[in-house]
């Protein structure tokens, strides 16, 4: 099956580990190879940072750029695409002149106002070993992960998140100054307390209606041979607009930030908003939640999720989302290994997987593009 939206050339100019790195692909599974430390993921990195957000490591502008002795060098990452609506450029890397902590876009050698624009043409989710670990840390990586793949089906959702965040910035700061005796005008928080409730709502409301699709679509067992995941939003906004419209939530969640103020004052942070909403995974065929479960049924559970999300995704929008699986390999056996390699050669998208042995993806011999990564750079075959 031929990608709707395909990655067709990846240019690193000063990347990570990489100086010049010019990559063509013309097959909707690409497979690299290569020793631990020889850059695969840092492939990975730049291709996710072609579309909205700050990328699979959630890295700074600064440390992206090759280093040379203490300096970090400018850098650039470029990648032309085959999409719906045609082929187009897409280009990221330091912002000249400027910070080096500012990063810019240009689109077809145009520059990008907002990341927006670059969400309406691009979307990747991704799978890191990092990852394995995300039933049992803090709520705020199931988050992120959660709001990527909102990201992708509703490309204003992370203007909605942005306005959120730096309404609550803005408002800690009053609260802050307000405490240690510096008078604040509460008109002021008022207003901050109305931008909380209404992009709090709105992108609560955002992340149910992908719940509620994704959930349809486990159900219909699209993820194929991996076992259906259950998820669920632990968040007092969510559960709020299951009881009542979005504009009395609205007026529910701004009352509470204006009672809060004192509380949220003594803590230094809003002790609760849509900021603090839990992503819940559980093994729908066992009834198990997903911290109780297995390594290897934990990665199962997201790649049944990413796979679910794909199709939802190339169903709503017209394409697919890139898919970066980064040492996906480990933990899976051989069987639910080839049933991952079937999903993906059935799914539209394009997909992107990395390991160690090259043995491992055998199967994929005569359908997936390979590369290597050695001492000499990055070759084909």
């Amino acid at each position: 099956m031929t990608p709707s939206l395909s990655l067709t050339r990846l240019q690193l100019q000063d990347f990570r580990n990489h100086a010049n790195a010019s990559l063509r692909f013309s097959a909707g599974v690409v497979v690299i190879a290569g020793e631990n430390g020889s850059g695969k993921t840092n492939l990975l990195e730049a291709i996710s940072l072609l579309g909205p957000g700050r990328g699979l490591r959630s890295a700074r502008i600064a440390d992206l750029g090759r280093r040379v002795g203490e300096e970090g060098l400018p850098w650039a990452v470029s990648g032309r695409f085959e999409g719906p609506e045609g082929t187009f450029d897409l280009g990221t890397g330091t912002a000249h002149g400027g910070s080096p902590e500012k990063r810019a876009f240009r689109l077809d050698n145009e520059p990008v106002k907002t990341q927006s624009e670059l969400g309406r043409l691009v979307a990747a989710v991704w799978l890191t070993p990092q990852m394995d670990r995300l039933f049992q840390e803090a709520a705020s990586g199931r988050r992120r992960f959660l709001d990527r793949l909102v990201w992708a089906l509703d490309p204003n959702h992370a203007r909605e998140v942005s306005a959120y965040e730096n309404a609550m910035a803005q408002r800690n700061r009053l609260l802050s100054d307000g405490r240690e005796g510096r008078r604040v005008d509460p008109a002021w928080l008022d207003g901050l307390e109305d931008a909380m409730a209404r992009h709090g709502v709105a992108l609560t409301a955002a992340r149910r209606s992908l719940i509620g699709r994704l959930n349809a679509a486990l159900a219909e067992g699209v993820a194929g041979a991996f076992p259906a995941a259950l998820c669920a939003l632990e968040c007092e906004t969510a559960a709020a607009l299951e009881r009542g419209s979005a504009l009395a939530v609205e007026d529910g969640l701004r009352e509470a930030l204006a009672a809060r103020r004192g509380r949220d004052a003594a803590a230094g942070l809003a002790v609760a908003g849509p900021h603090r909403c839990d992503l819940r995974l559980s093994h729908l065929p066992k009834g198990v939640p997903a911290e109780l479960c297995s390594t290897g049924e934990q990665k199962a559970l997201l790649i049944s999720t990413v796979l679910a999300h794909s199709a939802l995704i190339a169903s709503a929008r017209g394409f697919a989302p890139l898919l970066l699986l980064d040492e996906i390999a480990a933990h899976l056996d051989a069987t639910r290994r080839e049933a991952l390699f079937a999903a993906l050669t059935a799914l539209p998208a394009q997909s992107f997987l990395t390991g160690t042995e090259p043995g491992v993806f055998a199967s994929l011999d005569g359908v997936a593009e390979s590369f290597s990564i050695g001492p000499e750079g990055v070759m084909a075959g």
